[in-house]
């Protein structure tokens, strides 16, 4: 419209002239809006909220299944769900989660401190089903994990922000370069540069805003934090049982190892040899990834 009025004159330049910076104005601040919330980025909290609450709900159920829950019970499920109330708030209610923050932390959605509790089991094994080797092999697991997959999906995260932050502030910038431009356009001398001015700058707002929100760029950050955050709760985990000097307040070794792994999409031959290629070549560039899922 910007070009179209430069090539007119009378009422028909002034009618599409206003007509322009009005709407380059209102595009300005549609794209101001929409980048400070980043549906995308809401959709894909919303998704991970959904899926987390179905999981917590199935380990409810299952204590319920067992019988007679304590009241221990009840505080560590009202602990994980006030957590994940924290960590995936409801949209657009004053409390949502910062769009472009200063610095990428892994998503958190678990309570910071998880009282262990003696599991009620039947039999136990000697030791509770660790040894020194396992502890061994977990804690190489926990830096394969470090190194390896968080690091990795820490640094793509970054990326993805530093991208999405720039063309978060192109757009609107060049759509309000182009408000201004289409209102100096004239007969004059000279003018032809807001004419030129004008349709660089709509065509450079449409690009950065097509790129941003058509390759979904918050929905991908948010995809590699929550990831990420997948890595730190099994890094803690690990820790938490490694660290315990009770073994009896431990989770069961035998299991554990099989829960590590399935987490991983290992089998247990595959995560012996992970941990055992991990000791022998030392440095993190010569390690595979632990994680066989994602």
């Amino acid at each position: 419209m910007t070009g179209i009025a430069g090539t007119s004159s009378g009422s028909s330049l002034l009618a599409l002239k206003l007509s322009s910076t009005i709407l380059y104005a209102a595009a300005t601040g549609m794209l101001a809006l929409i980048n400070r919330i980043q549906p995308s980025q809401l959709a894909e909290e919303q998704r991970n909220a959904e899926r987390l609450f179905k999981l917590l709900h199935g380990e409810l159920q299952t204590v319920l299944a067992l019988g007679n829950p304590s009241d221990a019970d009840v505080n560590e499920a009202m602990e994980k769900v006030l957590a994940l109330d924290r960590a995936y708030p409801l949209p657009l209610l004053g409390n949502m989660l910062e769009k472009f923050p200063s610095r990428v932390e892994p998503a958190v959605w678990w309570p910071q401190q998880q009282i262990r509790r003696k599991r009620r089991l039947t039999a136990r094994k000697m030791n509770n089903g660790w040894d020194s080797k396992l502890e061994t092999q977990m804690r190489r697991i926990v830096e394969v994990i470090k190194e390896k997959d968080l690091d990795d999906y820490l640094r793509l995260a970054n990326k993805a922000l530093k991208l999405n932050k720039m063309l978060a502030v192109s757009g609107p910038l060049f759509s309000g370069i182009g408000a201004v431009a289409s209102a100096f356009v004239d007969h004059h001398h000279g003018s032809s540069w807001a004419v030129i001015i004008g349709v660089v700058a709509g065509a450079l707002a449409s690009a950065a805003n097509t790129f941003q929100h058509g390759g979904q760029l918050g929905m991908v950050f948010e995809m590699y934090r929550g990831n990420a955050g997948f890595f730190k709760l099994m890094v803690e985990t690990i820790e938490s049982n490694v660290n315990e000097s009770d073994v009896e307040r431990r989770e069961n070794g035998d299991l554990f190892e099989i829960k590590v792994a399935l987490c991983l999409g290992r089998s247990l031959s595959e995560l012996r040899n992970l941990a055992a290629t991990s000791s022998e070549n030392g440095e993190a560039n010569n390690i595979e990834f632990a994680s066989k899922l994602f």
